[in-house]
């Protein structure tokens, strides 16, 4: 045993004997849970509060879709340094660090007086986000064995969107007629998590992976670190290059619809309600319509069982939701809100029950709803398939620095579709007045999910060898116990 190794467990028999065990494994992962959250929470406030925000701030919605798509892009650029850096050293220290700077971003972003205030502080957000995004999931990744890493990264992916649509929501009601308090509420909740994550179990790189049980099960450690060397060999297995394709060109579908907030309060404020009530009703509308994303827990557990009658089998599960998601997306965009009744002025107490029973009552609002949930649950089969196809095809020792990387290149998929939703939008405008602008914007980028379908096709072809060569080498080095040189 190395002397790495040697230190290591010296260090841990002078922990408490509960560190580590079942009940400490479970915190750790409902903290990262939580951080997930919390981070896409911060991605969504701005883009849910544009129109109070264009008020205090004297800017326009086209200002605050380019630093949107300027925090993603940064957001995902980071996440490659931090991934790498990951791979080589403490994973826990730099979590903690990271979420100390996105904090920190997100707290002075609330004392903002001028839009270009408001940008920096968001670009300094962007840079300790993109921490959570490679290092913790490389983390999640070791506390899951393949069998059960669809249905796992399923809640991973999950907690993310709730975030998001938390982040919307809270933005969207408390952000209302004051930007700055939104801010502040997710700066406090992020600055607690953080506290707690001292408090977290750091698990050993490769710990669930069958191959490297034994070894583990007698003691031992899995010592290989990624060198920069390495990293061109990571685009040699053909799986990593059709995931980051796909992701690219996902995200450019899915990064548009960060605008499906603006869009419904557009809705509400074309049917005579004031522009603090629409931007609640969208809000709440928005929050709502993305219940489908629970599908994913079925997703993610189809893909685990379809994993294991063949390797291909998480990439078709992905393949089959992206296209079949479609059509019900370009209902969505275009069903008009007609007939809606809530009360003009009204605080969210009131309002959310009334938007609630629309959802009942109103044809218009149904039909949105339920092509909504049609959509959001089959595109729910893309998150945790892709997630645990990433760790399937991947060494404990890479997987940090490629998600790092194919979340770079969602992050530039994610930013064109932001940016340039909302400039399409904003440019056909006095041709097509709102909200049918951003209708129209936002299903022309749904055309982007058909090469996202092809790439998974590619990948299916591609995973079944490239697994196999991981777990080829993960049982070589375990039954040699070798450590890297």
């Amino acid at each position: 045993m190395g002397g790495a190794a040697s230190m290591r467990h010296m260090t841990e028999r002078r922990r408490p004997g509960w560190w580590g065990g079942k009940g400490h494994i479970f915190f750790t992962i409902a903290v990262f849970v939580t951080l997930a959250s919390l981070d896409n929470a911060a991605l969504a406030t701005i883009p849910s509060m544009v129109l109070p925000i264009t008020e205090a701030l004297d800017t326009s919605e086209a200002a605050i879709g380019i630093l949107t798509g300027t925090v993603i892009f940064i957001t995902a650029l980071s996440a490659v340094g931090w991934g790498y850096w990951g791979d080589r050293s403490d994973r826990k220290k730099l979590l903690f660090w990271g979420t100390l700077v996105w904090v920190v971003g997100v707290g002075l972003s609330s004392t903002a007086t001028t839009f270009w205030q408001l940008f920096g502080w968001q670009i300094l957000t962007a840079v300790g986000l993109g921490v959570i995004a490679s290092v913790g999931f490389s983390v999640i990744s070791d506390f899951v064995s393949p069998r059960r890493r669809g249905l796992a990264m399923s809640f991973w992916g999950l907690s993310q969107g709730i975030g998001g649509i938390v982040g919307g929501l809270l933005a969207s009601q408390i952000g209302a007629n004051d930007f700055a308090r939104a801010l502040q509420i997710i700066a406090v909740l992020g600055a607690l998590t953080a506290v707690l994550y001292l408090f977290t179990y750091n698990p050993p790189r490769g710990l669930r992976e069958p191959a490297l049980e034994e070894m583990y099960e007698e003691g031992g450690d899995y010592e290989y670190r990624i060198e920069a060397e390495q990293i061109p060999t990571l685009f040699r297995r053909r799986t990593n290059v059709w995931l980051i394709l796909q992701g690219l060109s996902a995200q450019v579908a899915y990064g548009s619809l960060i605008w499906v907030p603006l869009l419904y309060q557009e809705k509400v404020m074309a049917v005579g309600y004031d522009s603090a009530t629409a931007t609640k009703v969208g809000g709440i509308f928005a929050a709502v319509f993305q219940i489908g994303g629970l599908f994913s827990i079925l997703a993610g557990h189809i893909g685990d069982r379809m994993q294991r009658r063949t390797s291909s089998g998480r990439a078709i599960v992905s393949a089959v939701g992206i296209l079949g998601a479609i059509p019900f997306f370009l209902i969505f965009f275009f069903i008009p809100l007609r007939g809606l009744e809530v009360t003009n002025g009204a605080g969210t107490a009131t309002l959310l029950p009334e938007v609630l029973r629309n959802l009942v009552t109103n044809p218009w609002a149904a039909g949105a709803f339920l092509a909504a949930l049609a959509a959001v649950a089959l595109t729910g089969a893309d998150s945790p398939n892709w997630f645990a196809l990433i760790s399937d095809v991947n060494l404990p020792e890479h997987r940090g620095t490629i998600f790092g990387l194919a979340n770079f290149s969602n992050g530039v998929g994610r930013a064109t579709g932001n940016g340039l939703t909302g400039a399409v939008a904003g440019a056909i405008e006095t041709a097509i007045p709102p909200p049918l602008n951003w209708a129209v914007g936002l299903s022309i980028f749904q055309v982007f999910f058909l090469p996202t379908g092809y790439c998974y096709y590619r990948a299916a072809q591609t995973s079944p060898g490239d697994i196999g060569e991981v777990n080829g080498i993960l049982a070589e080095r375990a039954a040699s116990g070798d450590s890297p040189a």
